[in-house]
């Protein structure tokens, strides 16, 4: 074993600050060499030296990559898939140290001596010394780094099992990565002969609450979806305002009735989904003027177990055609008392509904003049691209107004959850036993994974297809943004998340614990993957059994 090279807990930490180290915030150049970067470094390790063509990039758009690395034992097809990101938030939180950001040690030394500046947790944690501080330590470069550690080991001790290491960027914005490598998973399965047995993510333990001490392994991962609306008034000036109706009127009744609104909860296996709360609230004028704001746009966060993007539709459907109720009832107080007449009655739209409208009214051409305009933009993200298209829609079809305009905007991560999987509640089991004997921790299981993850893109379920109200109402779609849904229901395998303990991701007291990740996790990690070595059979025992 002389010739392991991230086999003890200084080496292992040595790859995670190199790692690290590399800046790779999402969207930035630091994401793009990433990928570069670490495929260079798997080219360190004997066995991909030897078998080069075993680790690859990938196009995951935007100039990024998706690398995967591939341990193959000739003898065996049973594979369990190691799944990680790269991309990191931004760092401006940290202020005069942001230089330090990438520099885990050097940070966390200087942390320590302005100890004295950080929360009270966070300054327990730095004069204990068990943290590891910086951006990335936690979320989730460790992960990465273990991965990378247990695929060299299983090269080197020719374990009986294949190992497909995939990370991947832009987990932390769109999932644009893990969307892009679906595809190759399903090809690389095919072109070596692979079955996939474990979806083995390694990221990070999330806190149930604050100051949350306590260490999880996942069995599934929440889903999120974002359902948005364009509210479509009536301009007016300032100095008559009953001669329209502002969108931020609209506005306001929704996000009352949206915001924590309970029927969007729901309950699986004991544990419970966020409230749905409000992402963004903005009016569309680009410029004062006495003009009225008459559009205006919103995007709600939803959780999600068990439903399906066109459950969650209908039930967005609902609330806001009683909002839409509430609303007109308060405005036509208004007008009465004002002795006005109405300028309208607020109307509900599905996004599918103005664009069937708009195509028997402007024809195609128009409408793919009205989305290349749009898509164009480089400076709109694809929820604003979203929202402009609906806008230009109903700048042509004022008629339909005054309306809100329900639509999905990315991304839409879908739930996923395998808890009841045999193989799933035999390696919890292990894990729980594990950790108590060797490090007398103890190992709490938790159904869904709170952080939100790549693993939503396998194991998908949805015999019902609510998936295509998903596509019909999401202006981008297929332009920008898609789901390679057909391809993920291929990807039929368990899921399991068992990464390292630390504490506030995206902060910027962001911290590893050190022993969890660099003594833990490795025992912990190998123990899981031996343990499937006895459930596998080899090809010529197959053969025979054939």
């Amino acid at each position: 074993m002389s010739n392991v090279k991230w086999g003890t807990p200084q080496s292992l930490r040595a790859l995670l600050c190199d790692l690290v180290s590399w800046q790779s915030r999402t969207l930035t150049d630091g994401e793009l060499e990433f990928a570069y970067l670490v495929k260079s470094k798997l080219m360190e390790l004997d066995y991909f030296k030897e078998n080069p063509s075993y680790t690859a990039l990938h196009d995951a758009g935007l100039g990024r990559n998706v690398v995967t690395a591939l341990y193959k034992n000739p003898d065996v097809a049973e594979t369990i898939v190691l799944i990680s990101h790269f991309d990191t938030v931004h760092t401006e939180e940290y202020g005069d140290l942001e230089p330090l950001a990438f520099q885990p040690e050097e940070l966390t030394k200087i942390l320590k001596d302005r100890s004295d500046e950080l929360p009270e947790e966070a300054r327990i944690d730095i004069e204990s010394g068990n943290y590891l501080f910086g951006r990335g330590t936690m979320d989730m470069k460790t992960g990465l780094a273990l991965q990378m550690a247990l695929i060299e080991k299983a090269s080197i001790e020719k374990w009986p099992i294949n190992l497909l290491l995939v990370t991947v960027p832009d987990e932390e914005v769109n999932s644009a990565g893990m969307r892009a490598a679906v595809p190759e998973l399903v090809r690389l399965r095919k072109e070596h002969q692979l079955t996939y047995k474990l979806f083995l993510n390694s990221e990070p333990t999330f806190s149930q609450e604050p100051g949350d001490p306590n260490y999880y392994i996942y069995s599934g991962t929440i889903g999120k979806i974002m359902p948005a609306v364009l509210f479509y008034g009536k301009e007016t000036h300032v100095g008559e305002p009953m001669s329209g109706m502002t969108a931020n009127f609209m506005a306001s009744f929704l996000t009352q009735h949206m915001e924590w609104n309970p029927l969007f909860r729901e309950s699986d296996l004991g544990e419970n989904t966020p409230l749905p709360v409000s992402l963004q609230q903005k009016d569309l004028k680009m410029e004062y003027s006495t003009q009225t704001p008459y559009r205006a746009a919103a995007l709600y966060n939803v959780f999600l177990m068990k439903r399906s993007a066109a459950e969650v539709m209908d039930i967005f459907t609902k609330v806001a055609w009683k909002t839409a109720k509430a609303c007109n009832e308060a405005y036509l107080q208004i007008c009465e008392s004002e002795g006005v007449r109405p300028v309208g009655k607020v109307n509900v739209l599905r996004y599918e509904e103005l664009l069937q409208h708009a195509e028997k009214k402007l024809g195609g051409e128009a409408i793919s003049k009205i989305k290349s305009n749009a898509l164009a933009n480089a400076n709109w993200d694809d929820r604003e691209k979203s929202i402009r298209i609906v806008d230009s829609l109903m700048i042509q079809c004022q008629e339909l107004g005054p309306t809100m305009v329900l639509l999905y905007a990315p991304p839409y991560y879908p739930a996923v959850n395998t808890s009841k999987d045999p193989l799933v509640i035999k390696a919890i089991d292990l894990m729980k036993k594990t950790g108590i004997e060797q490090f007398n921790l103890e190992v709490n299981q938790i159904h869904y994974f709170n952080g939100i993850c790549d693993l939503s893109y396998v194991s998908y379920e949805d015999e019902a297809e609510g998936w295509t109200t998903f596509e019909k109402n999401t202006p981008v779609w297929g332009d920008t943004y898609s789901i390679p849904f057909a391809e993920m229901k291929q990807l039929q395998a368990p899921v399991l998340n068992v990464g390292p303990f630390g504490k506030d991701a995206h902060k910027r007291t962001e911290r590893l614990h050190i022993e969890s990740a660099f003594v833990q996790l490795p025992v912990m990690l190998e123990t899981l993957v031996r343990s499937l070595f006895a459930e596998i059979v080899p090809y010529s025992d197959k053969r025979q059994i054939s």
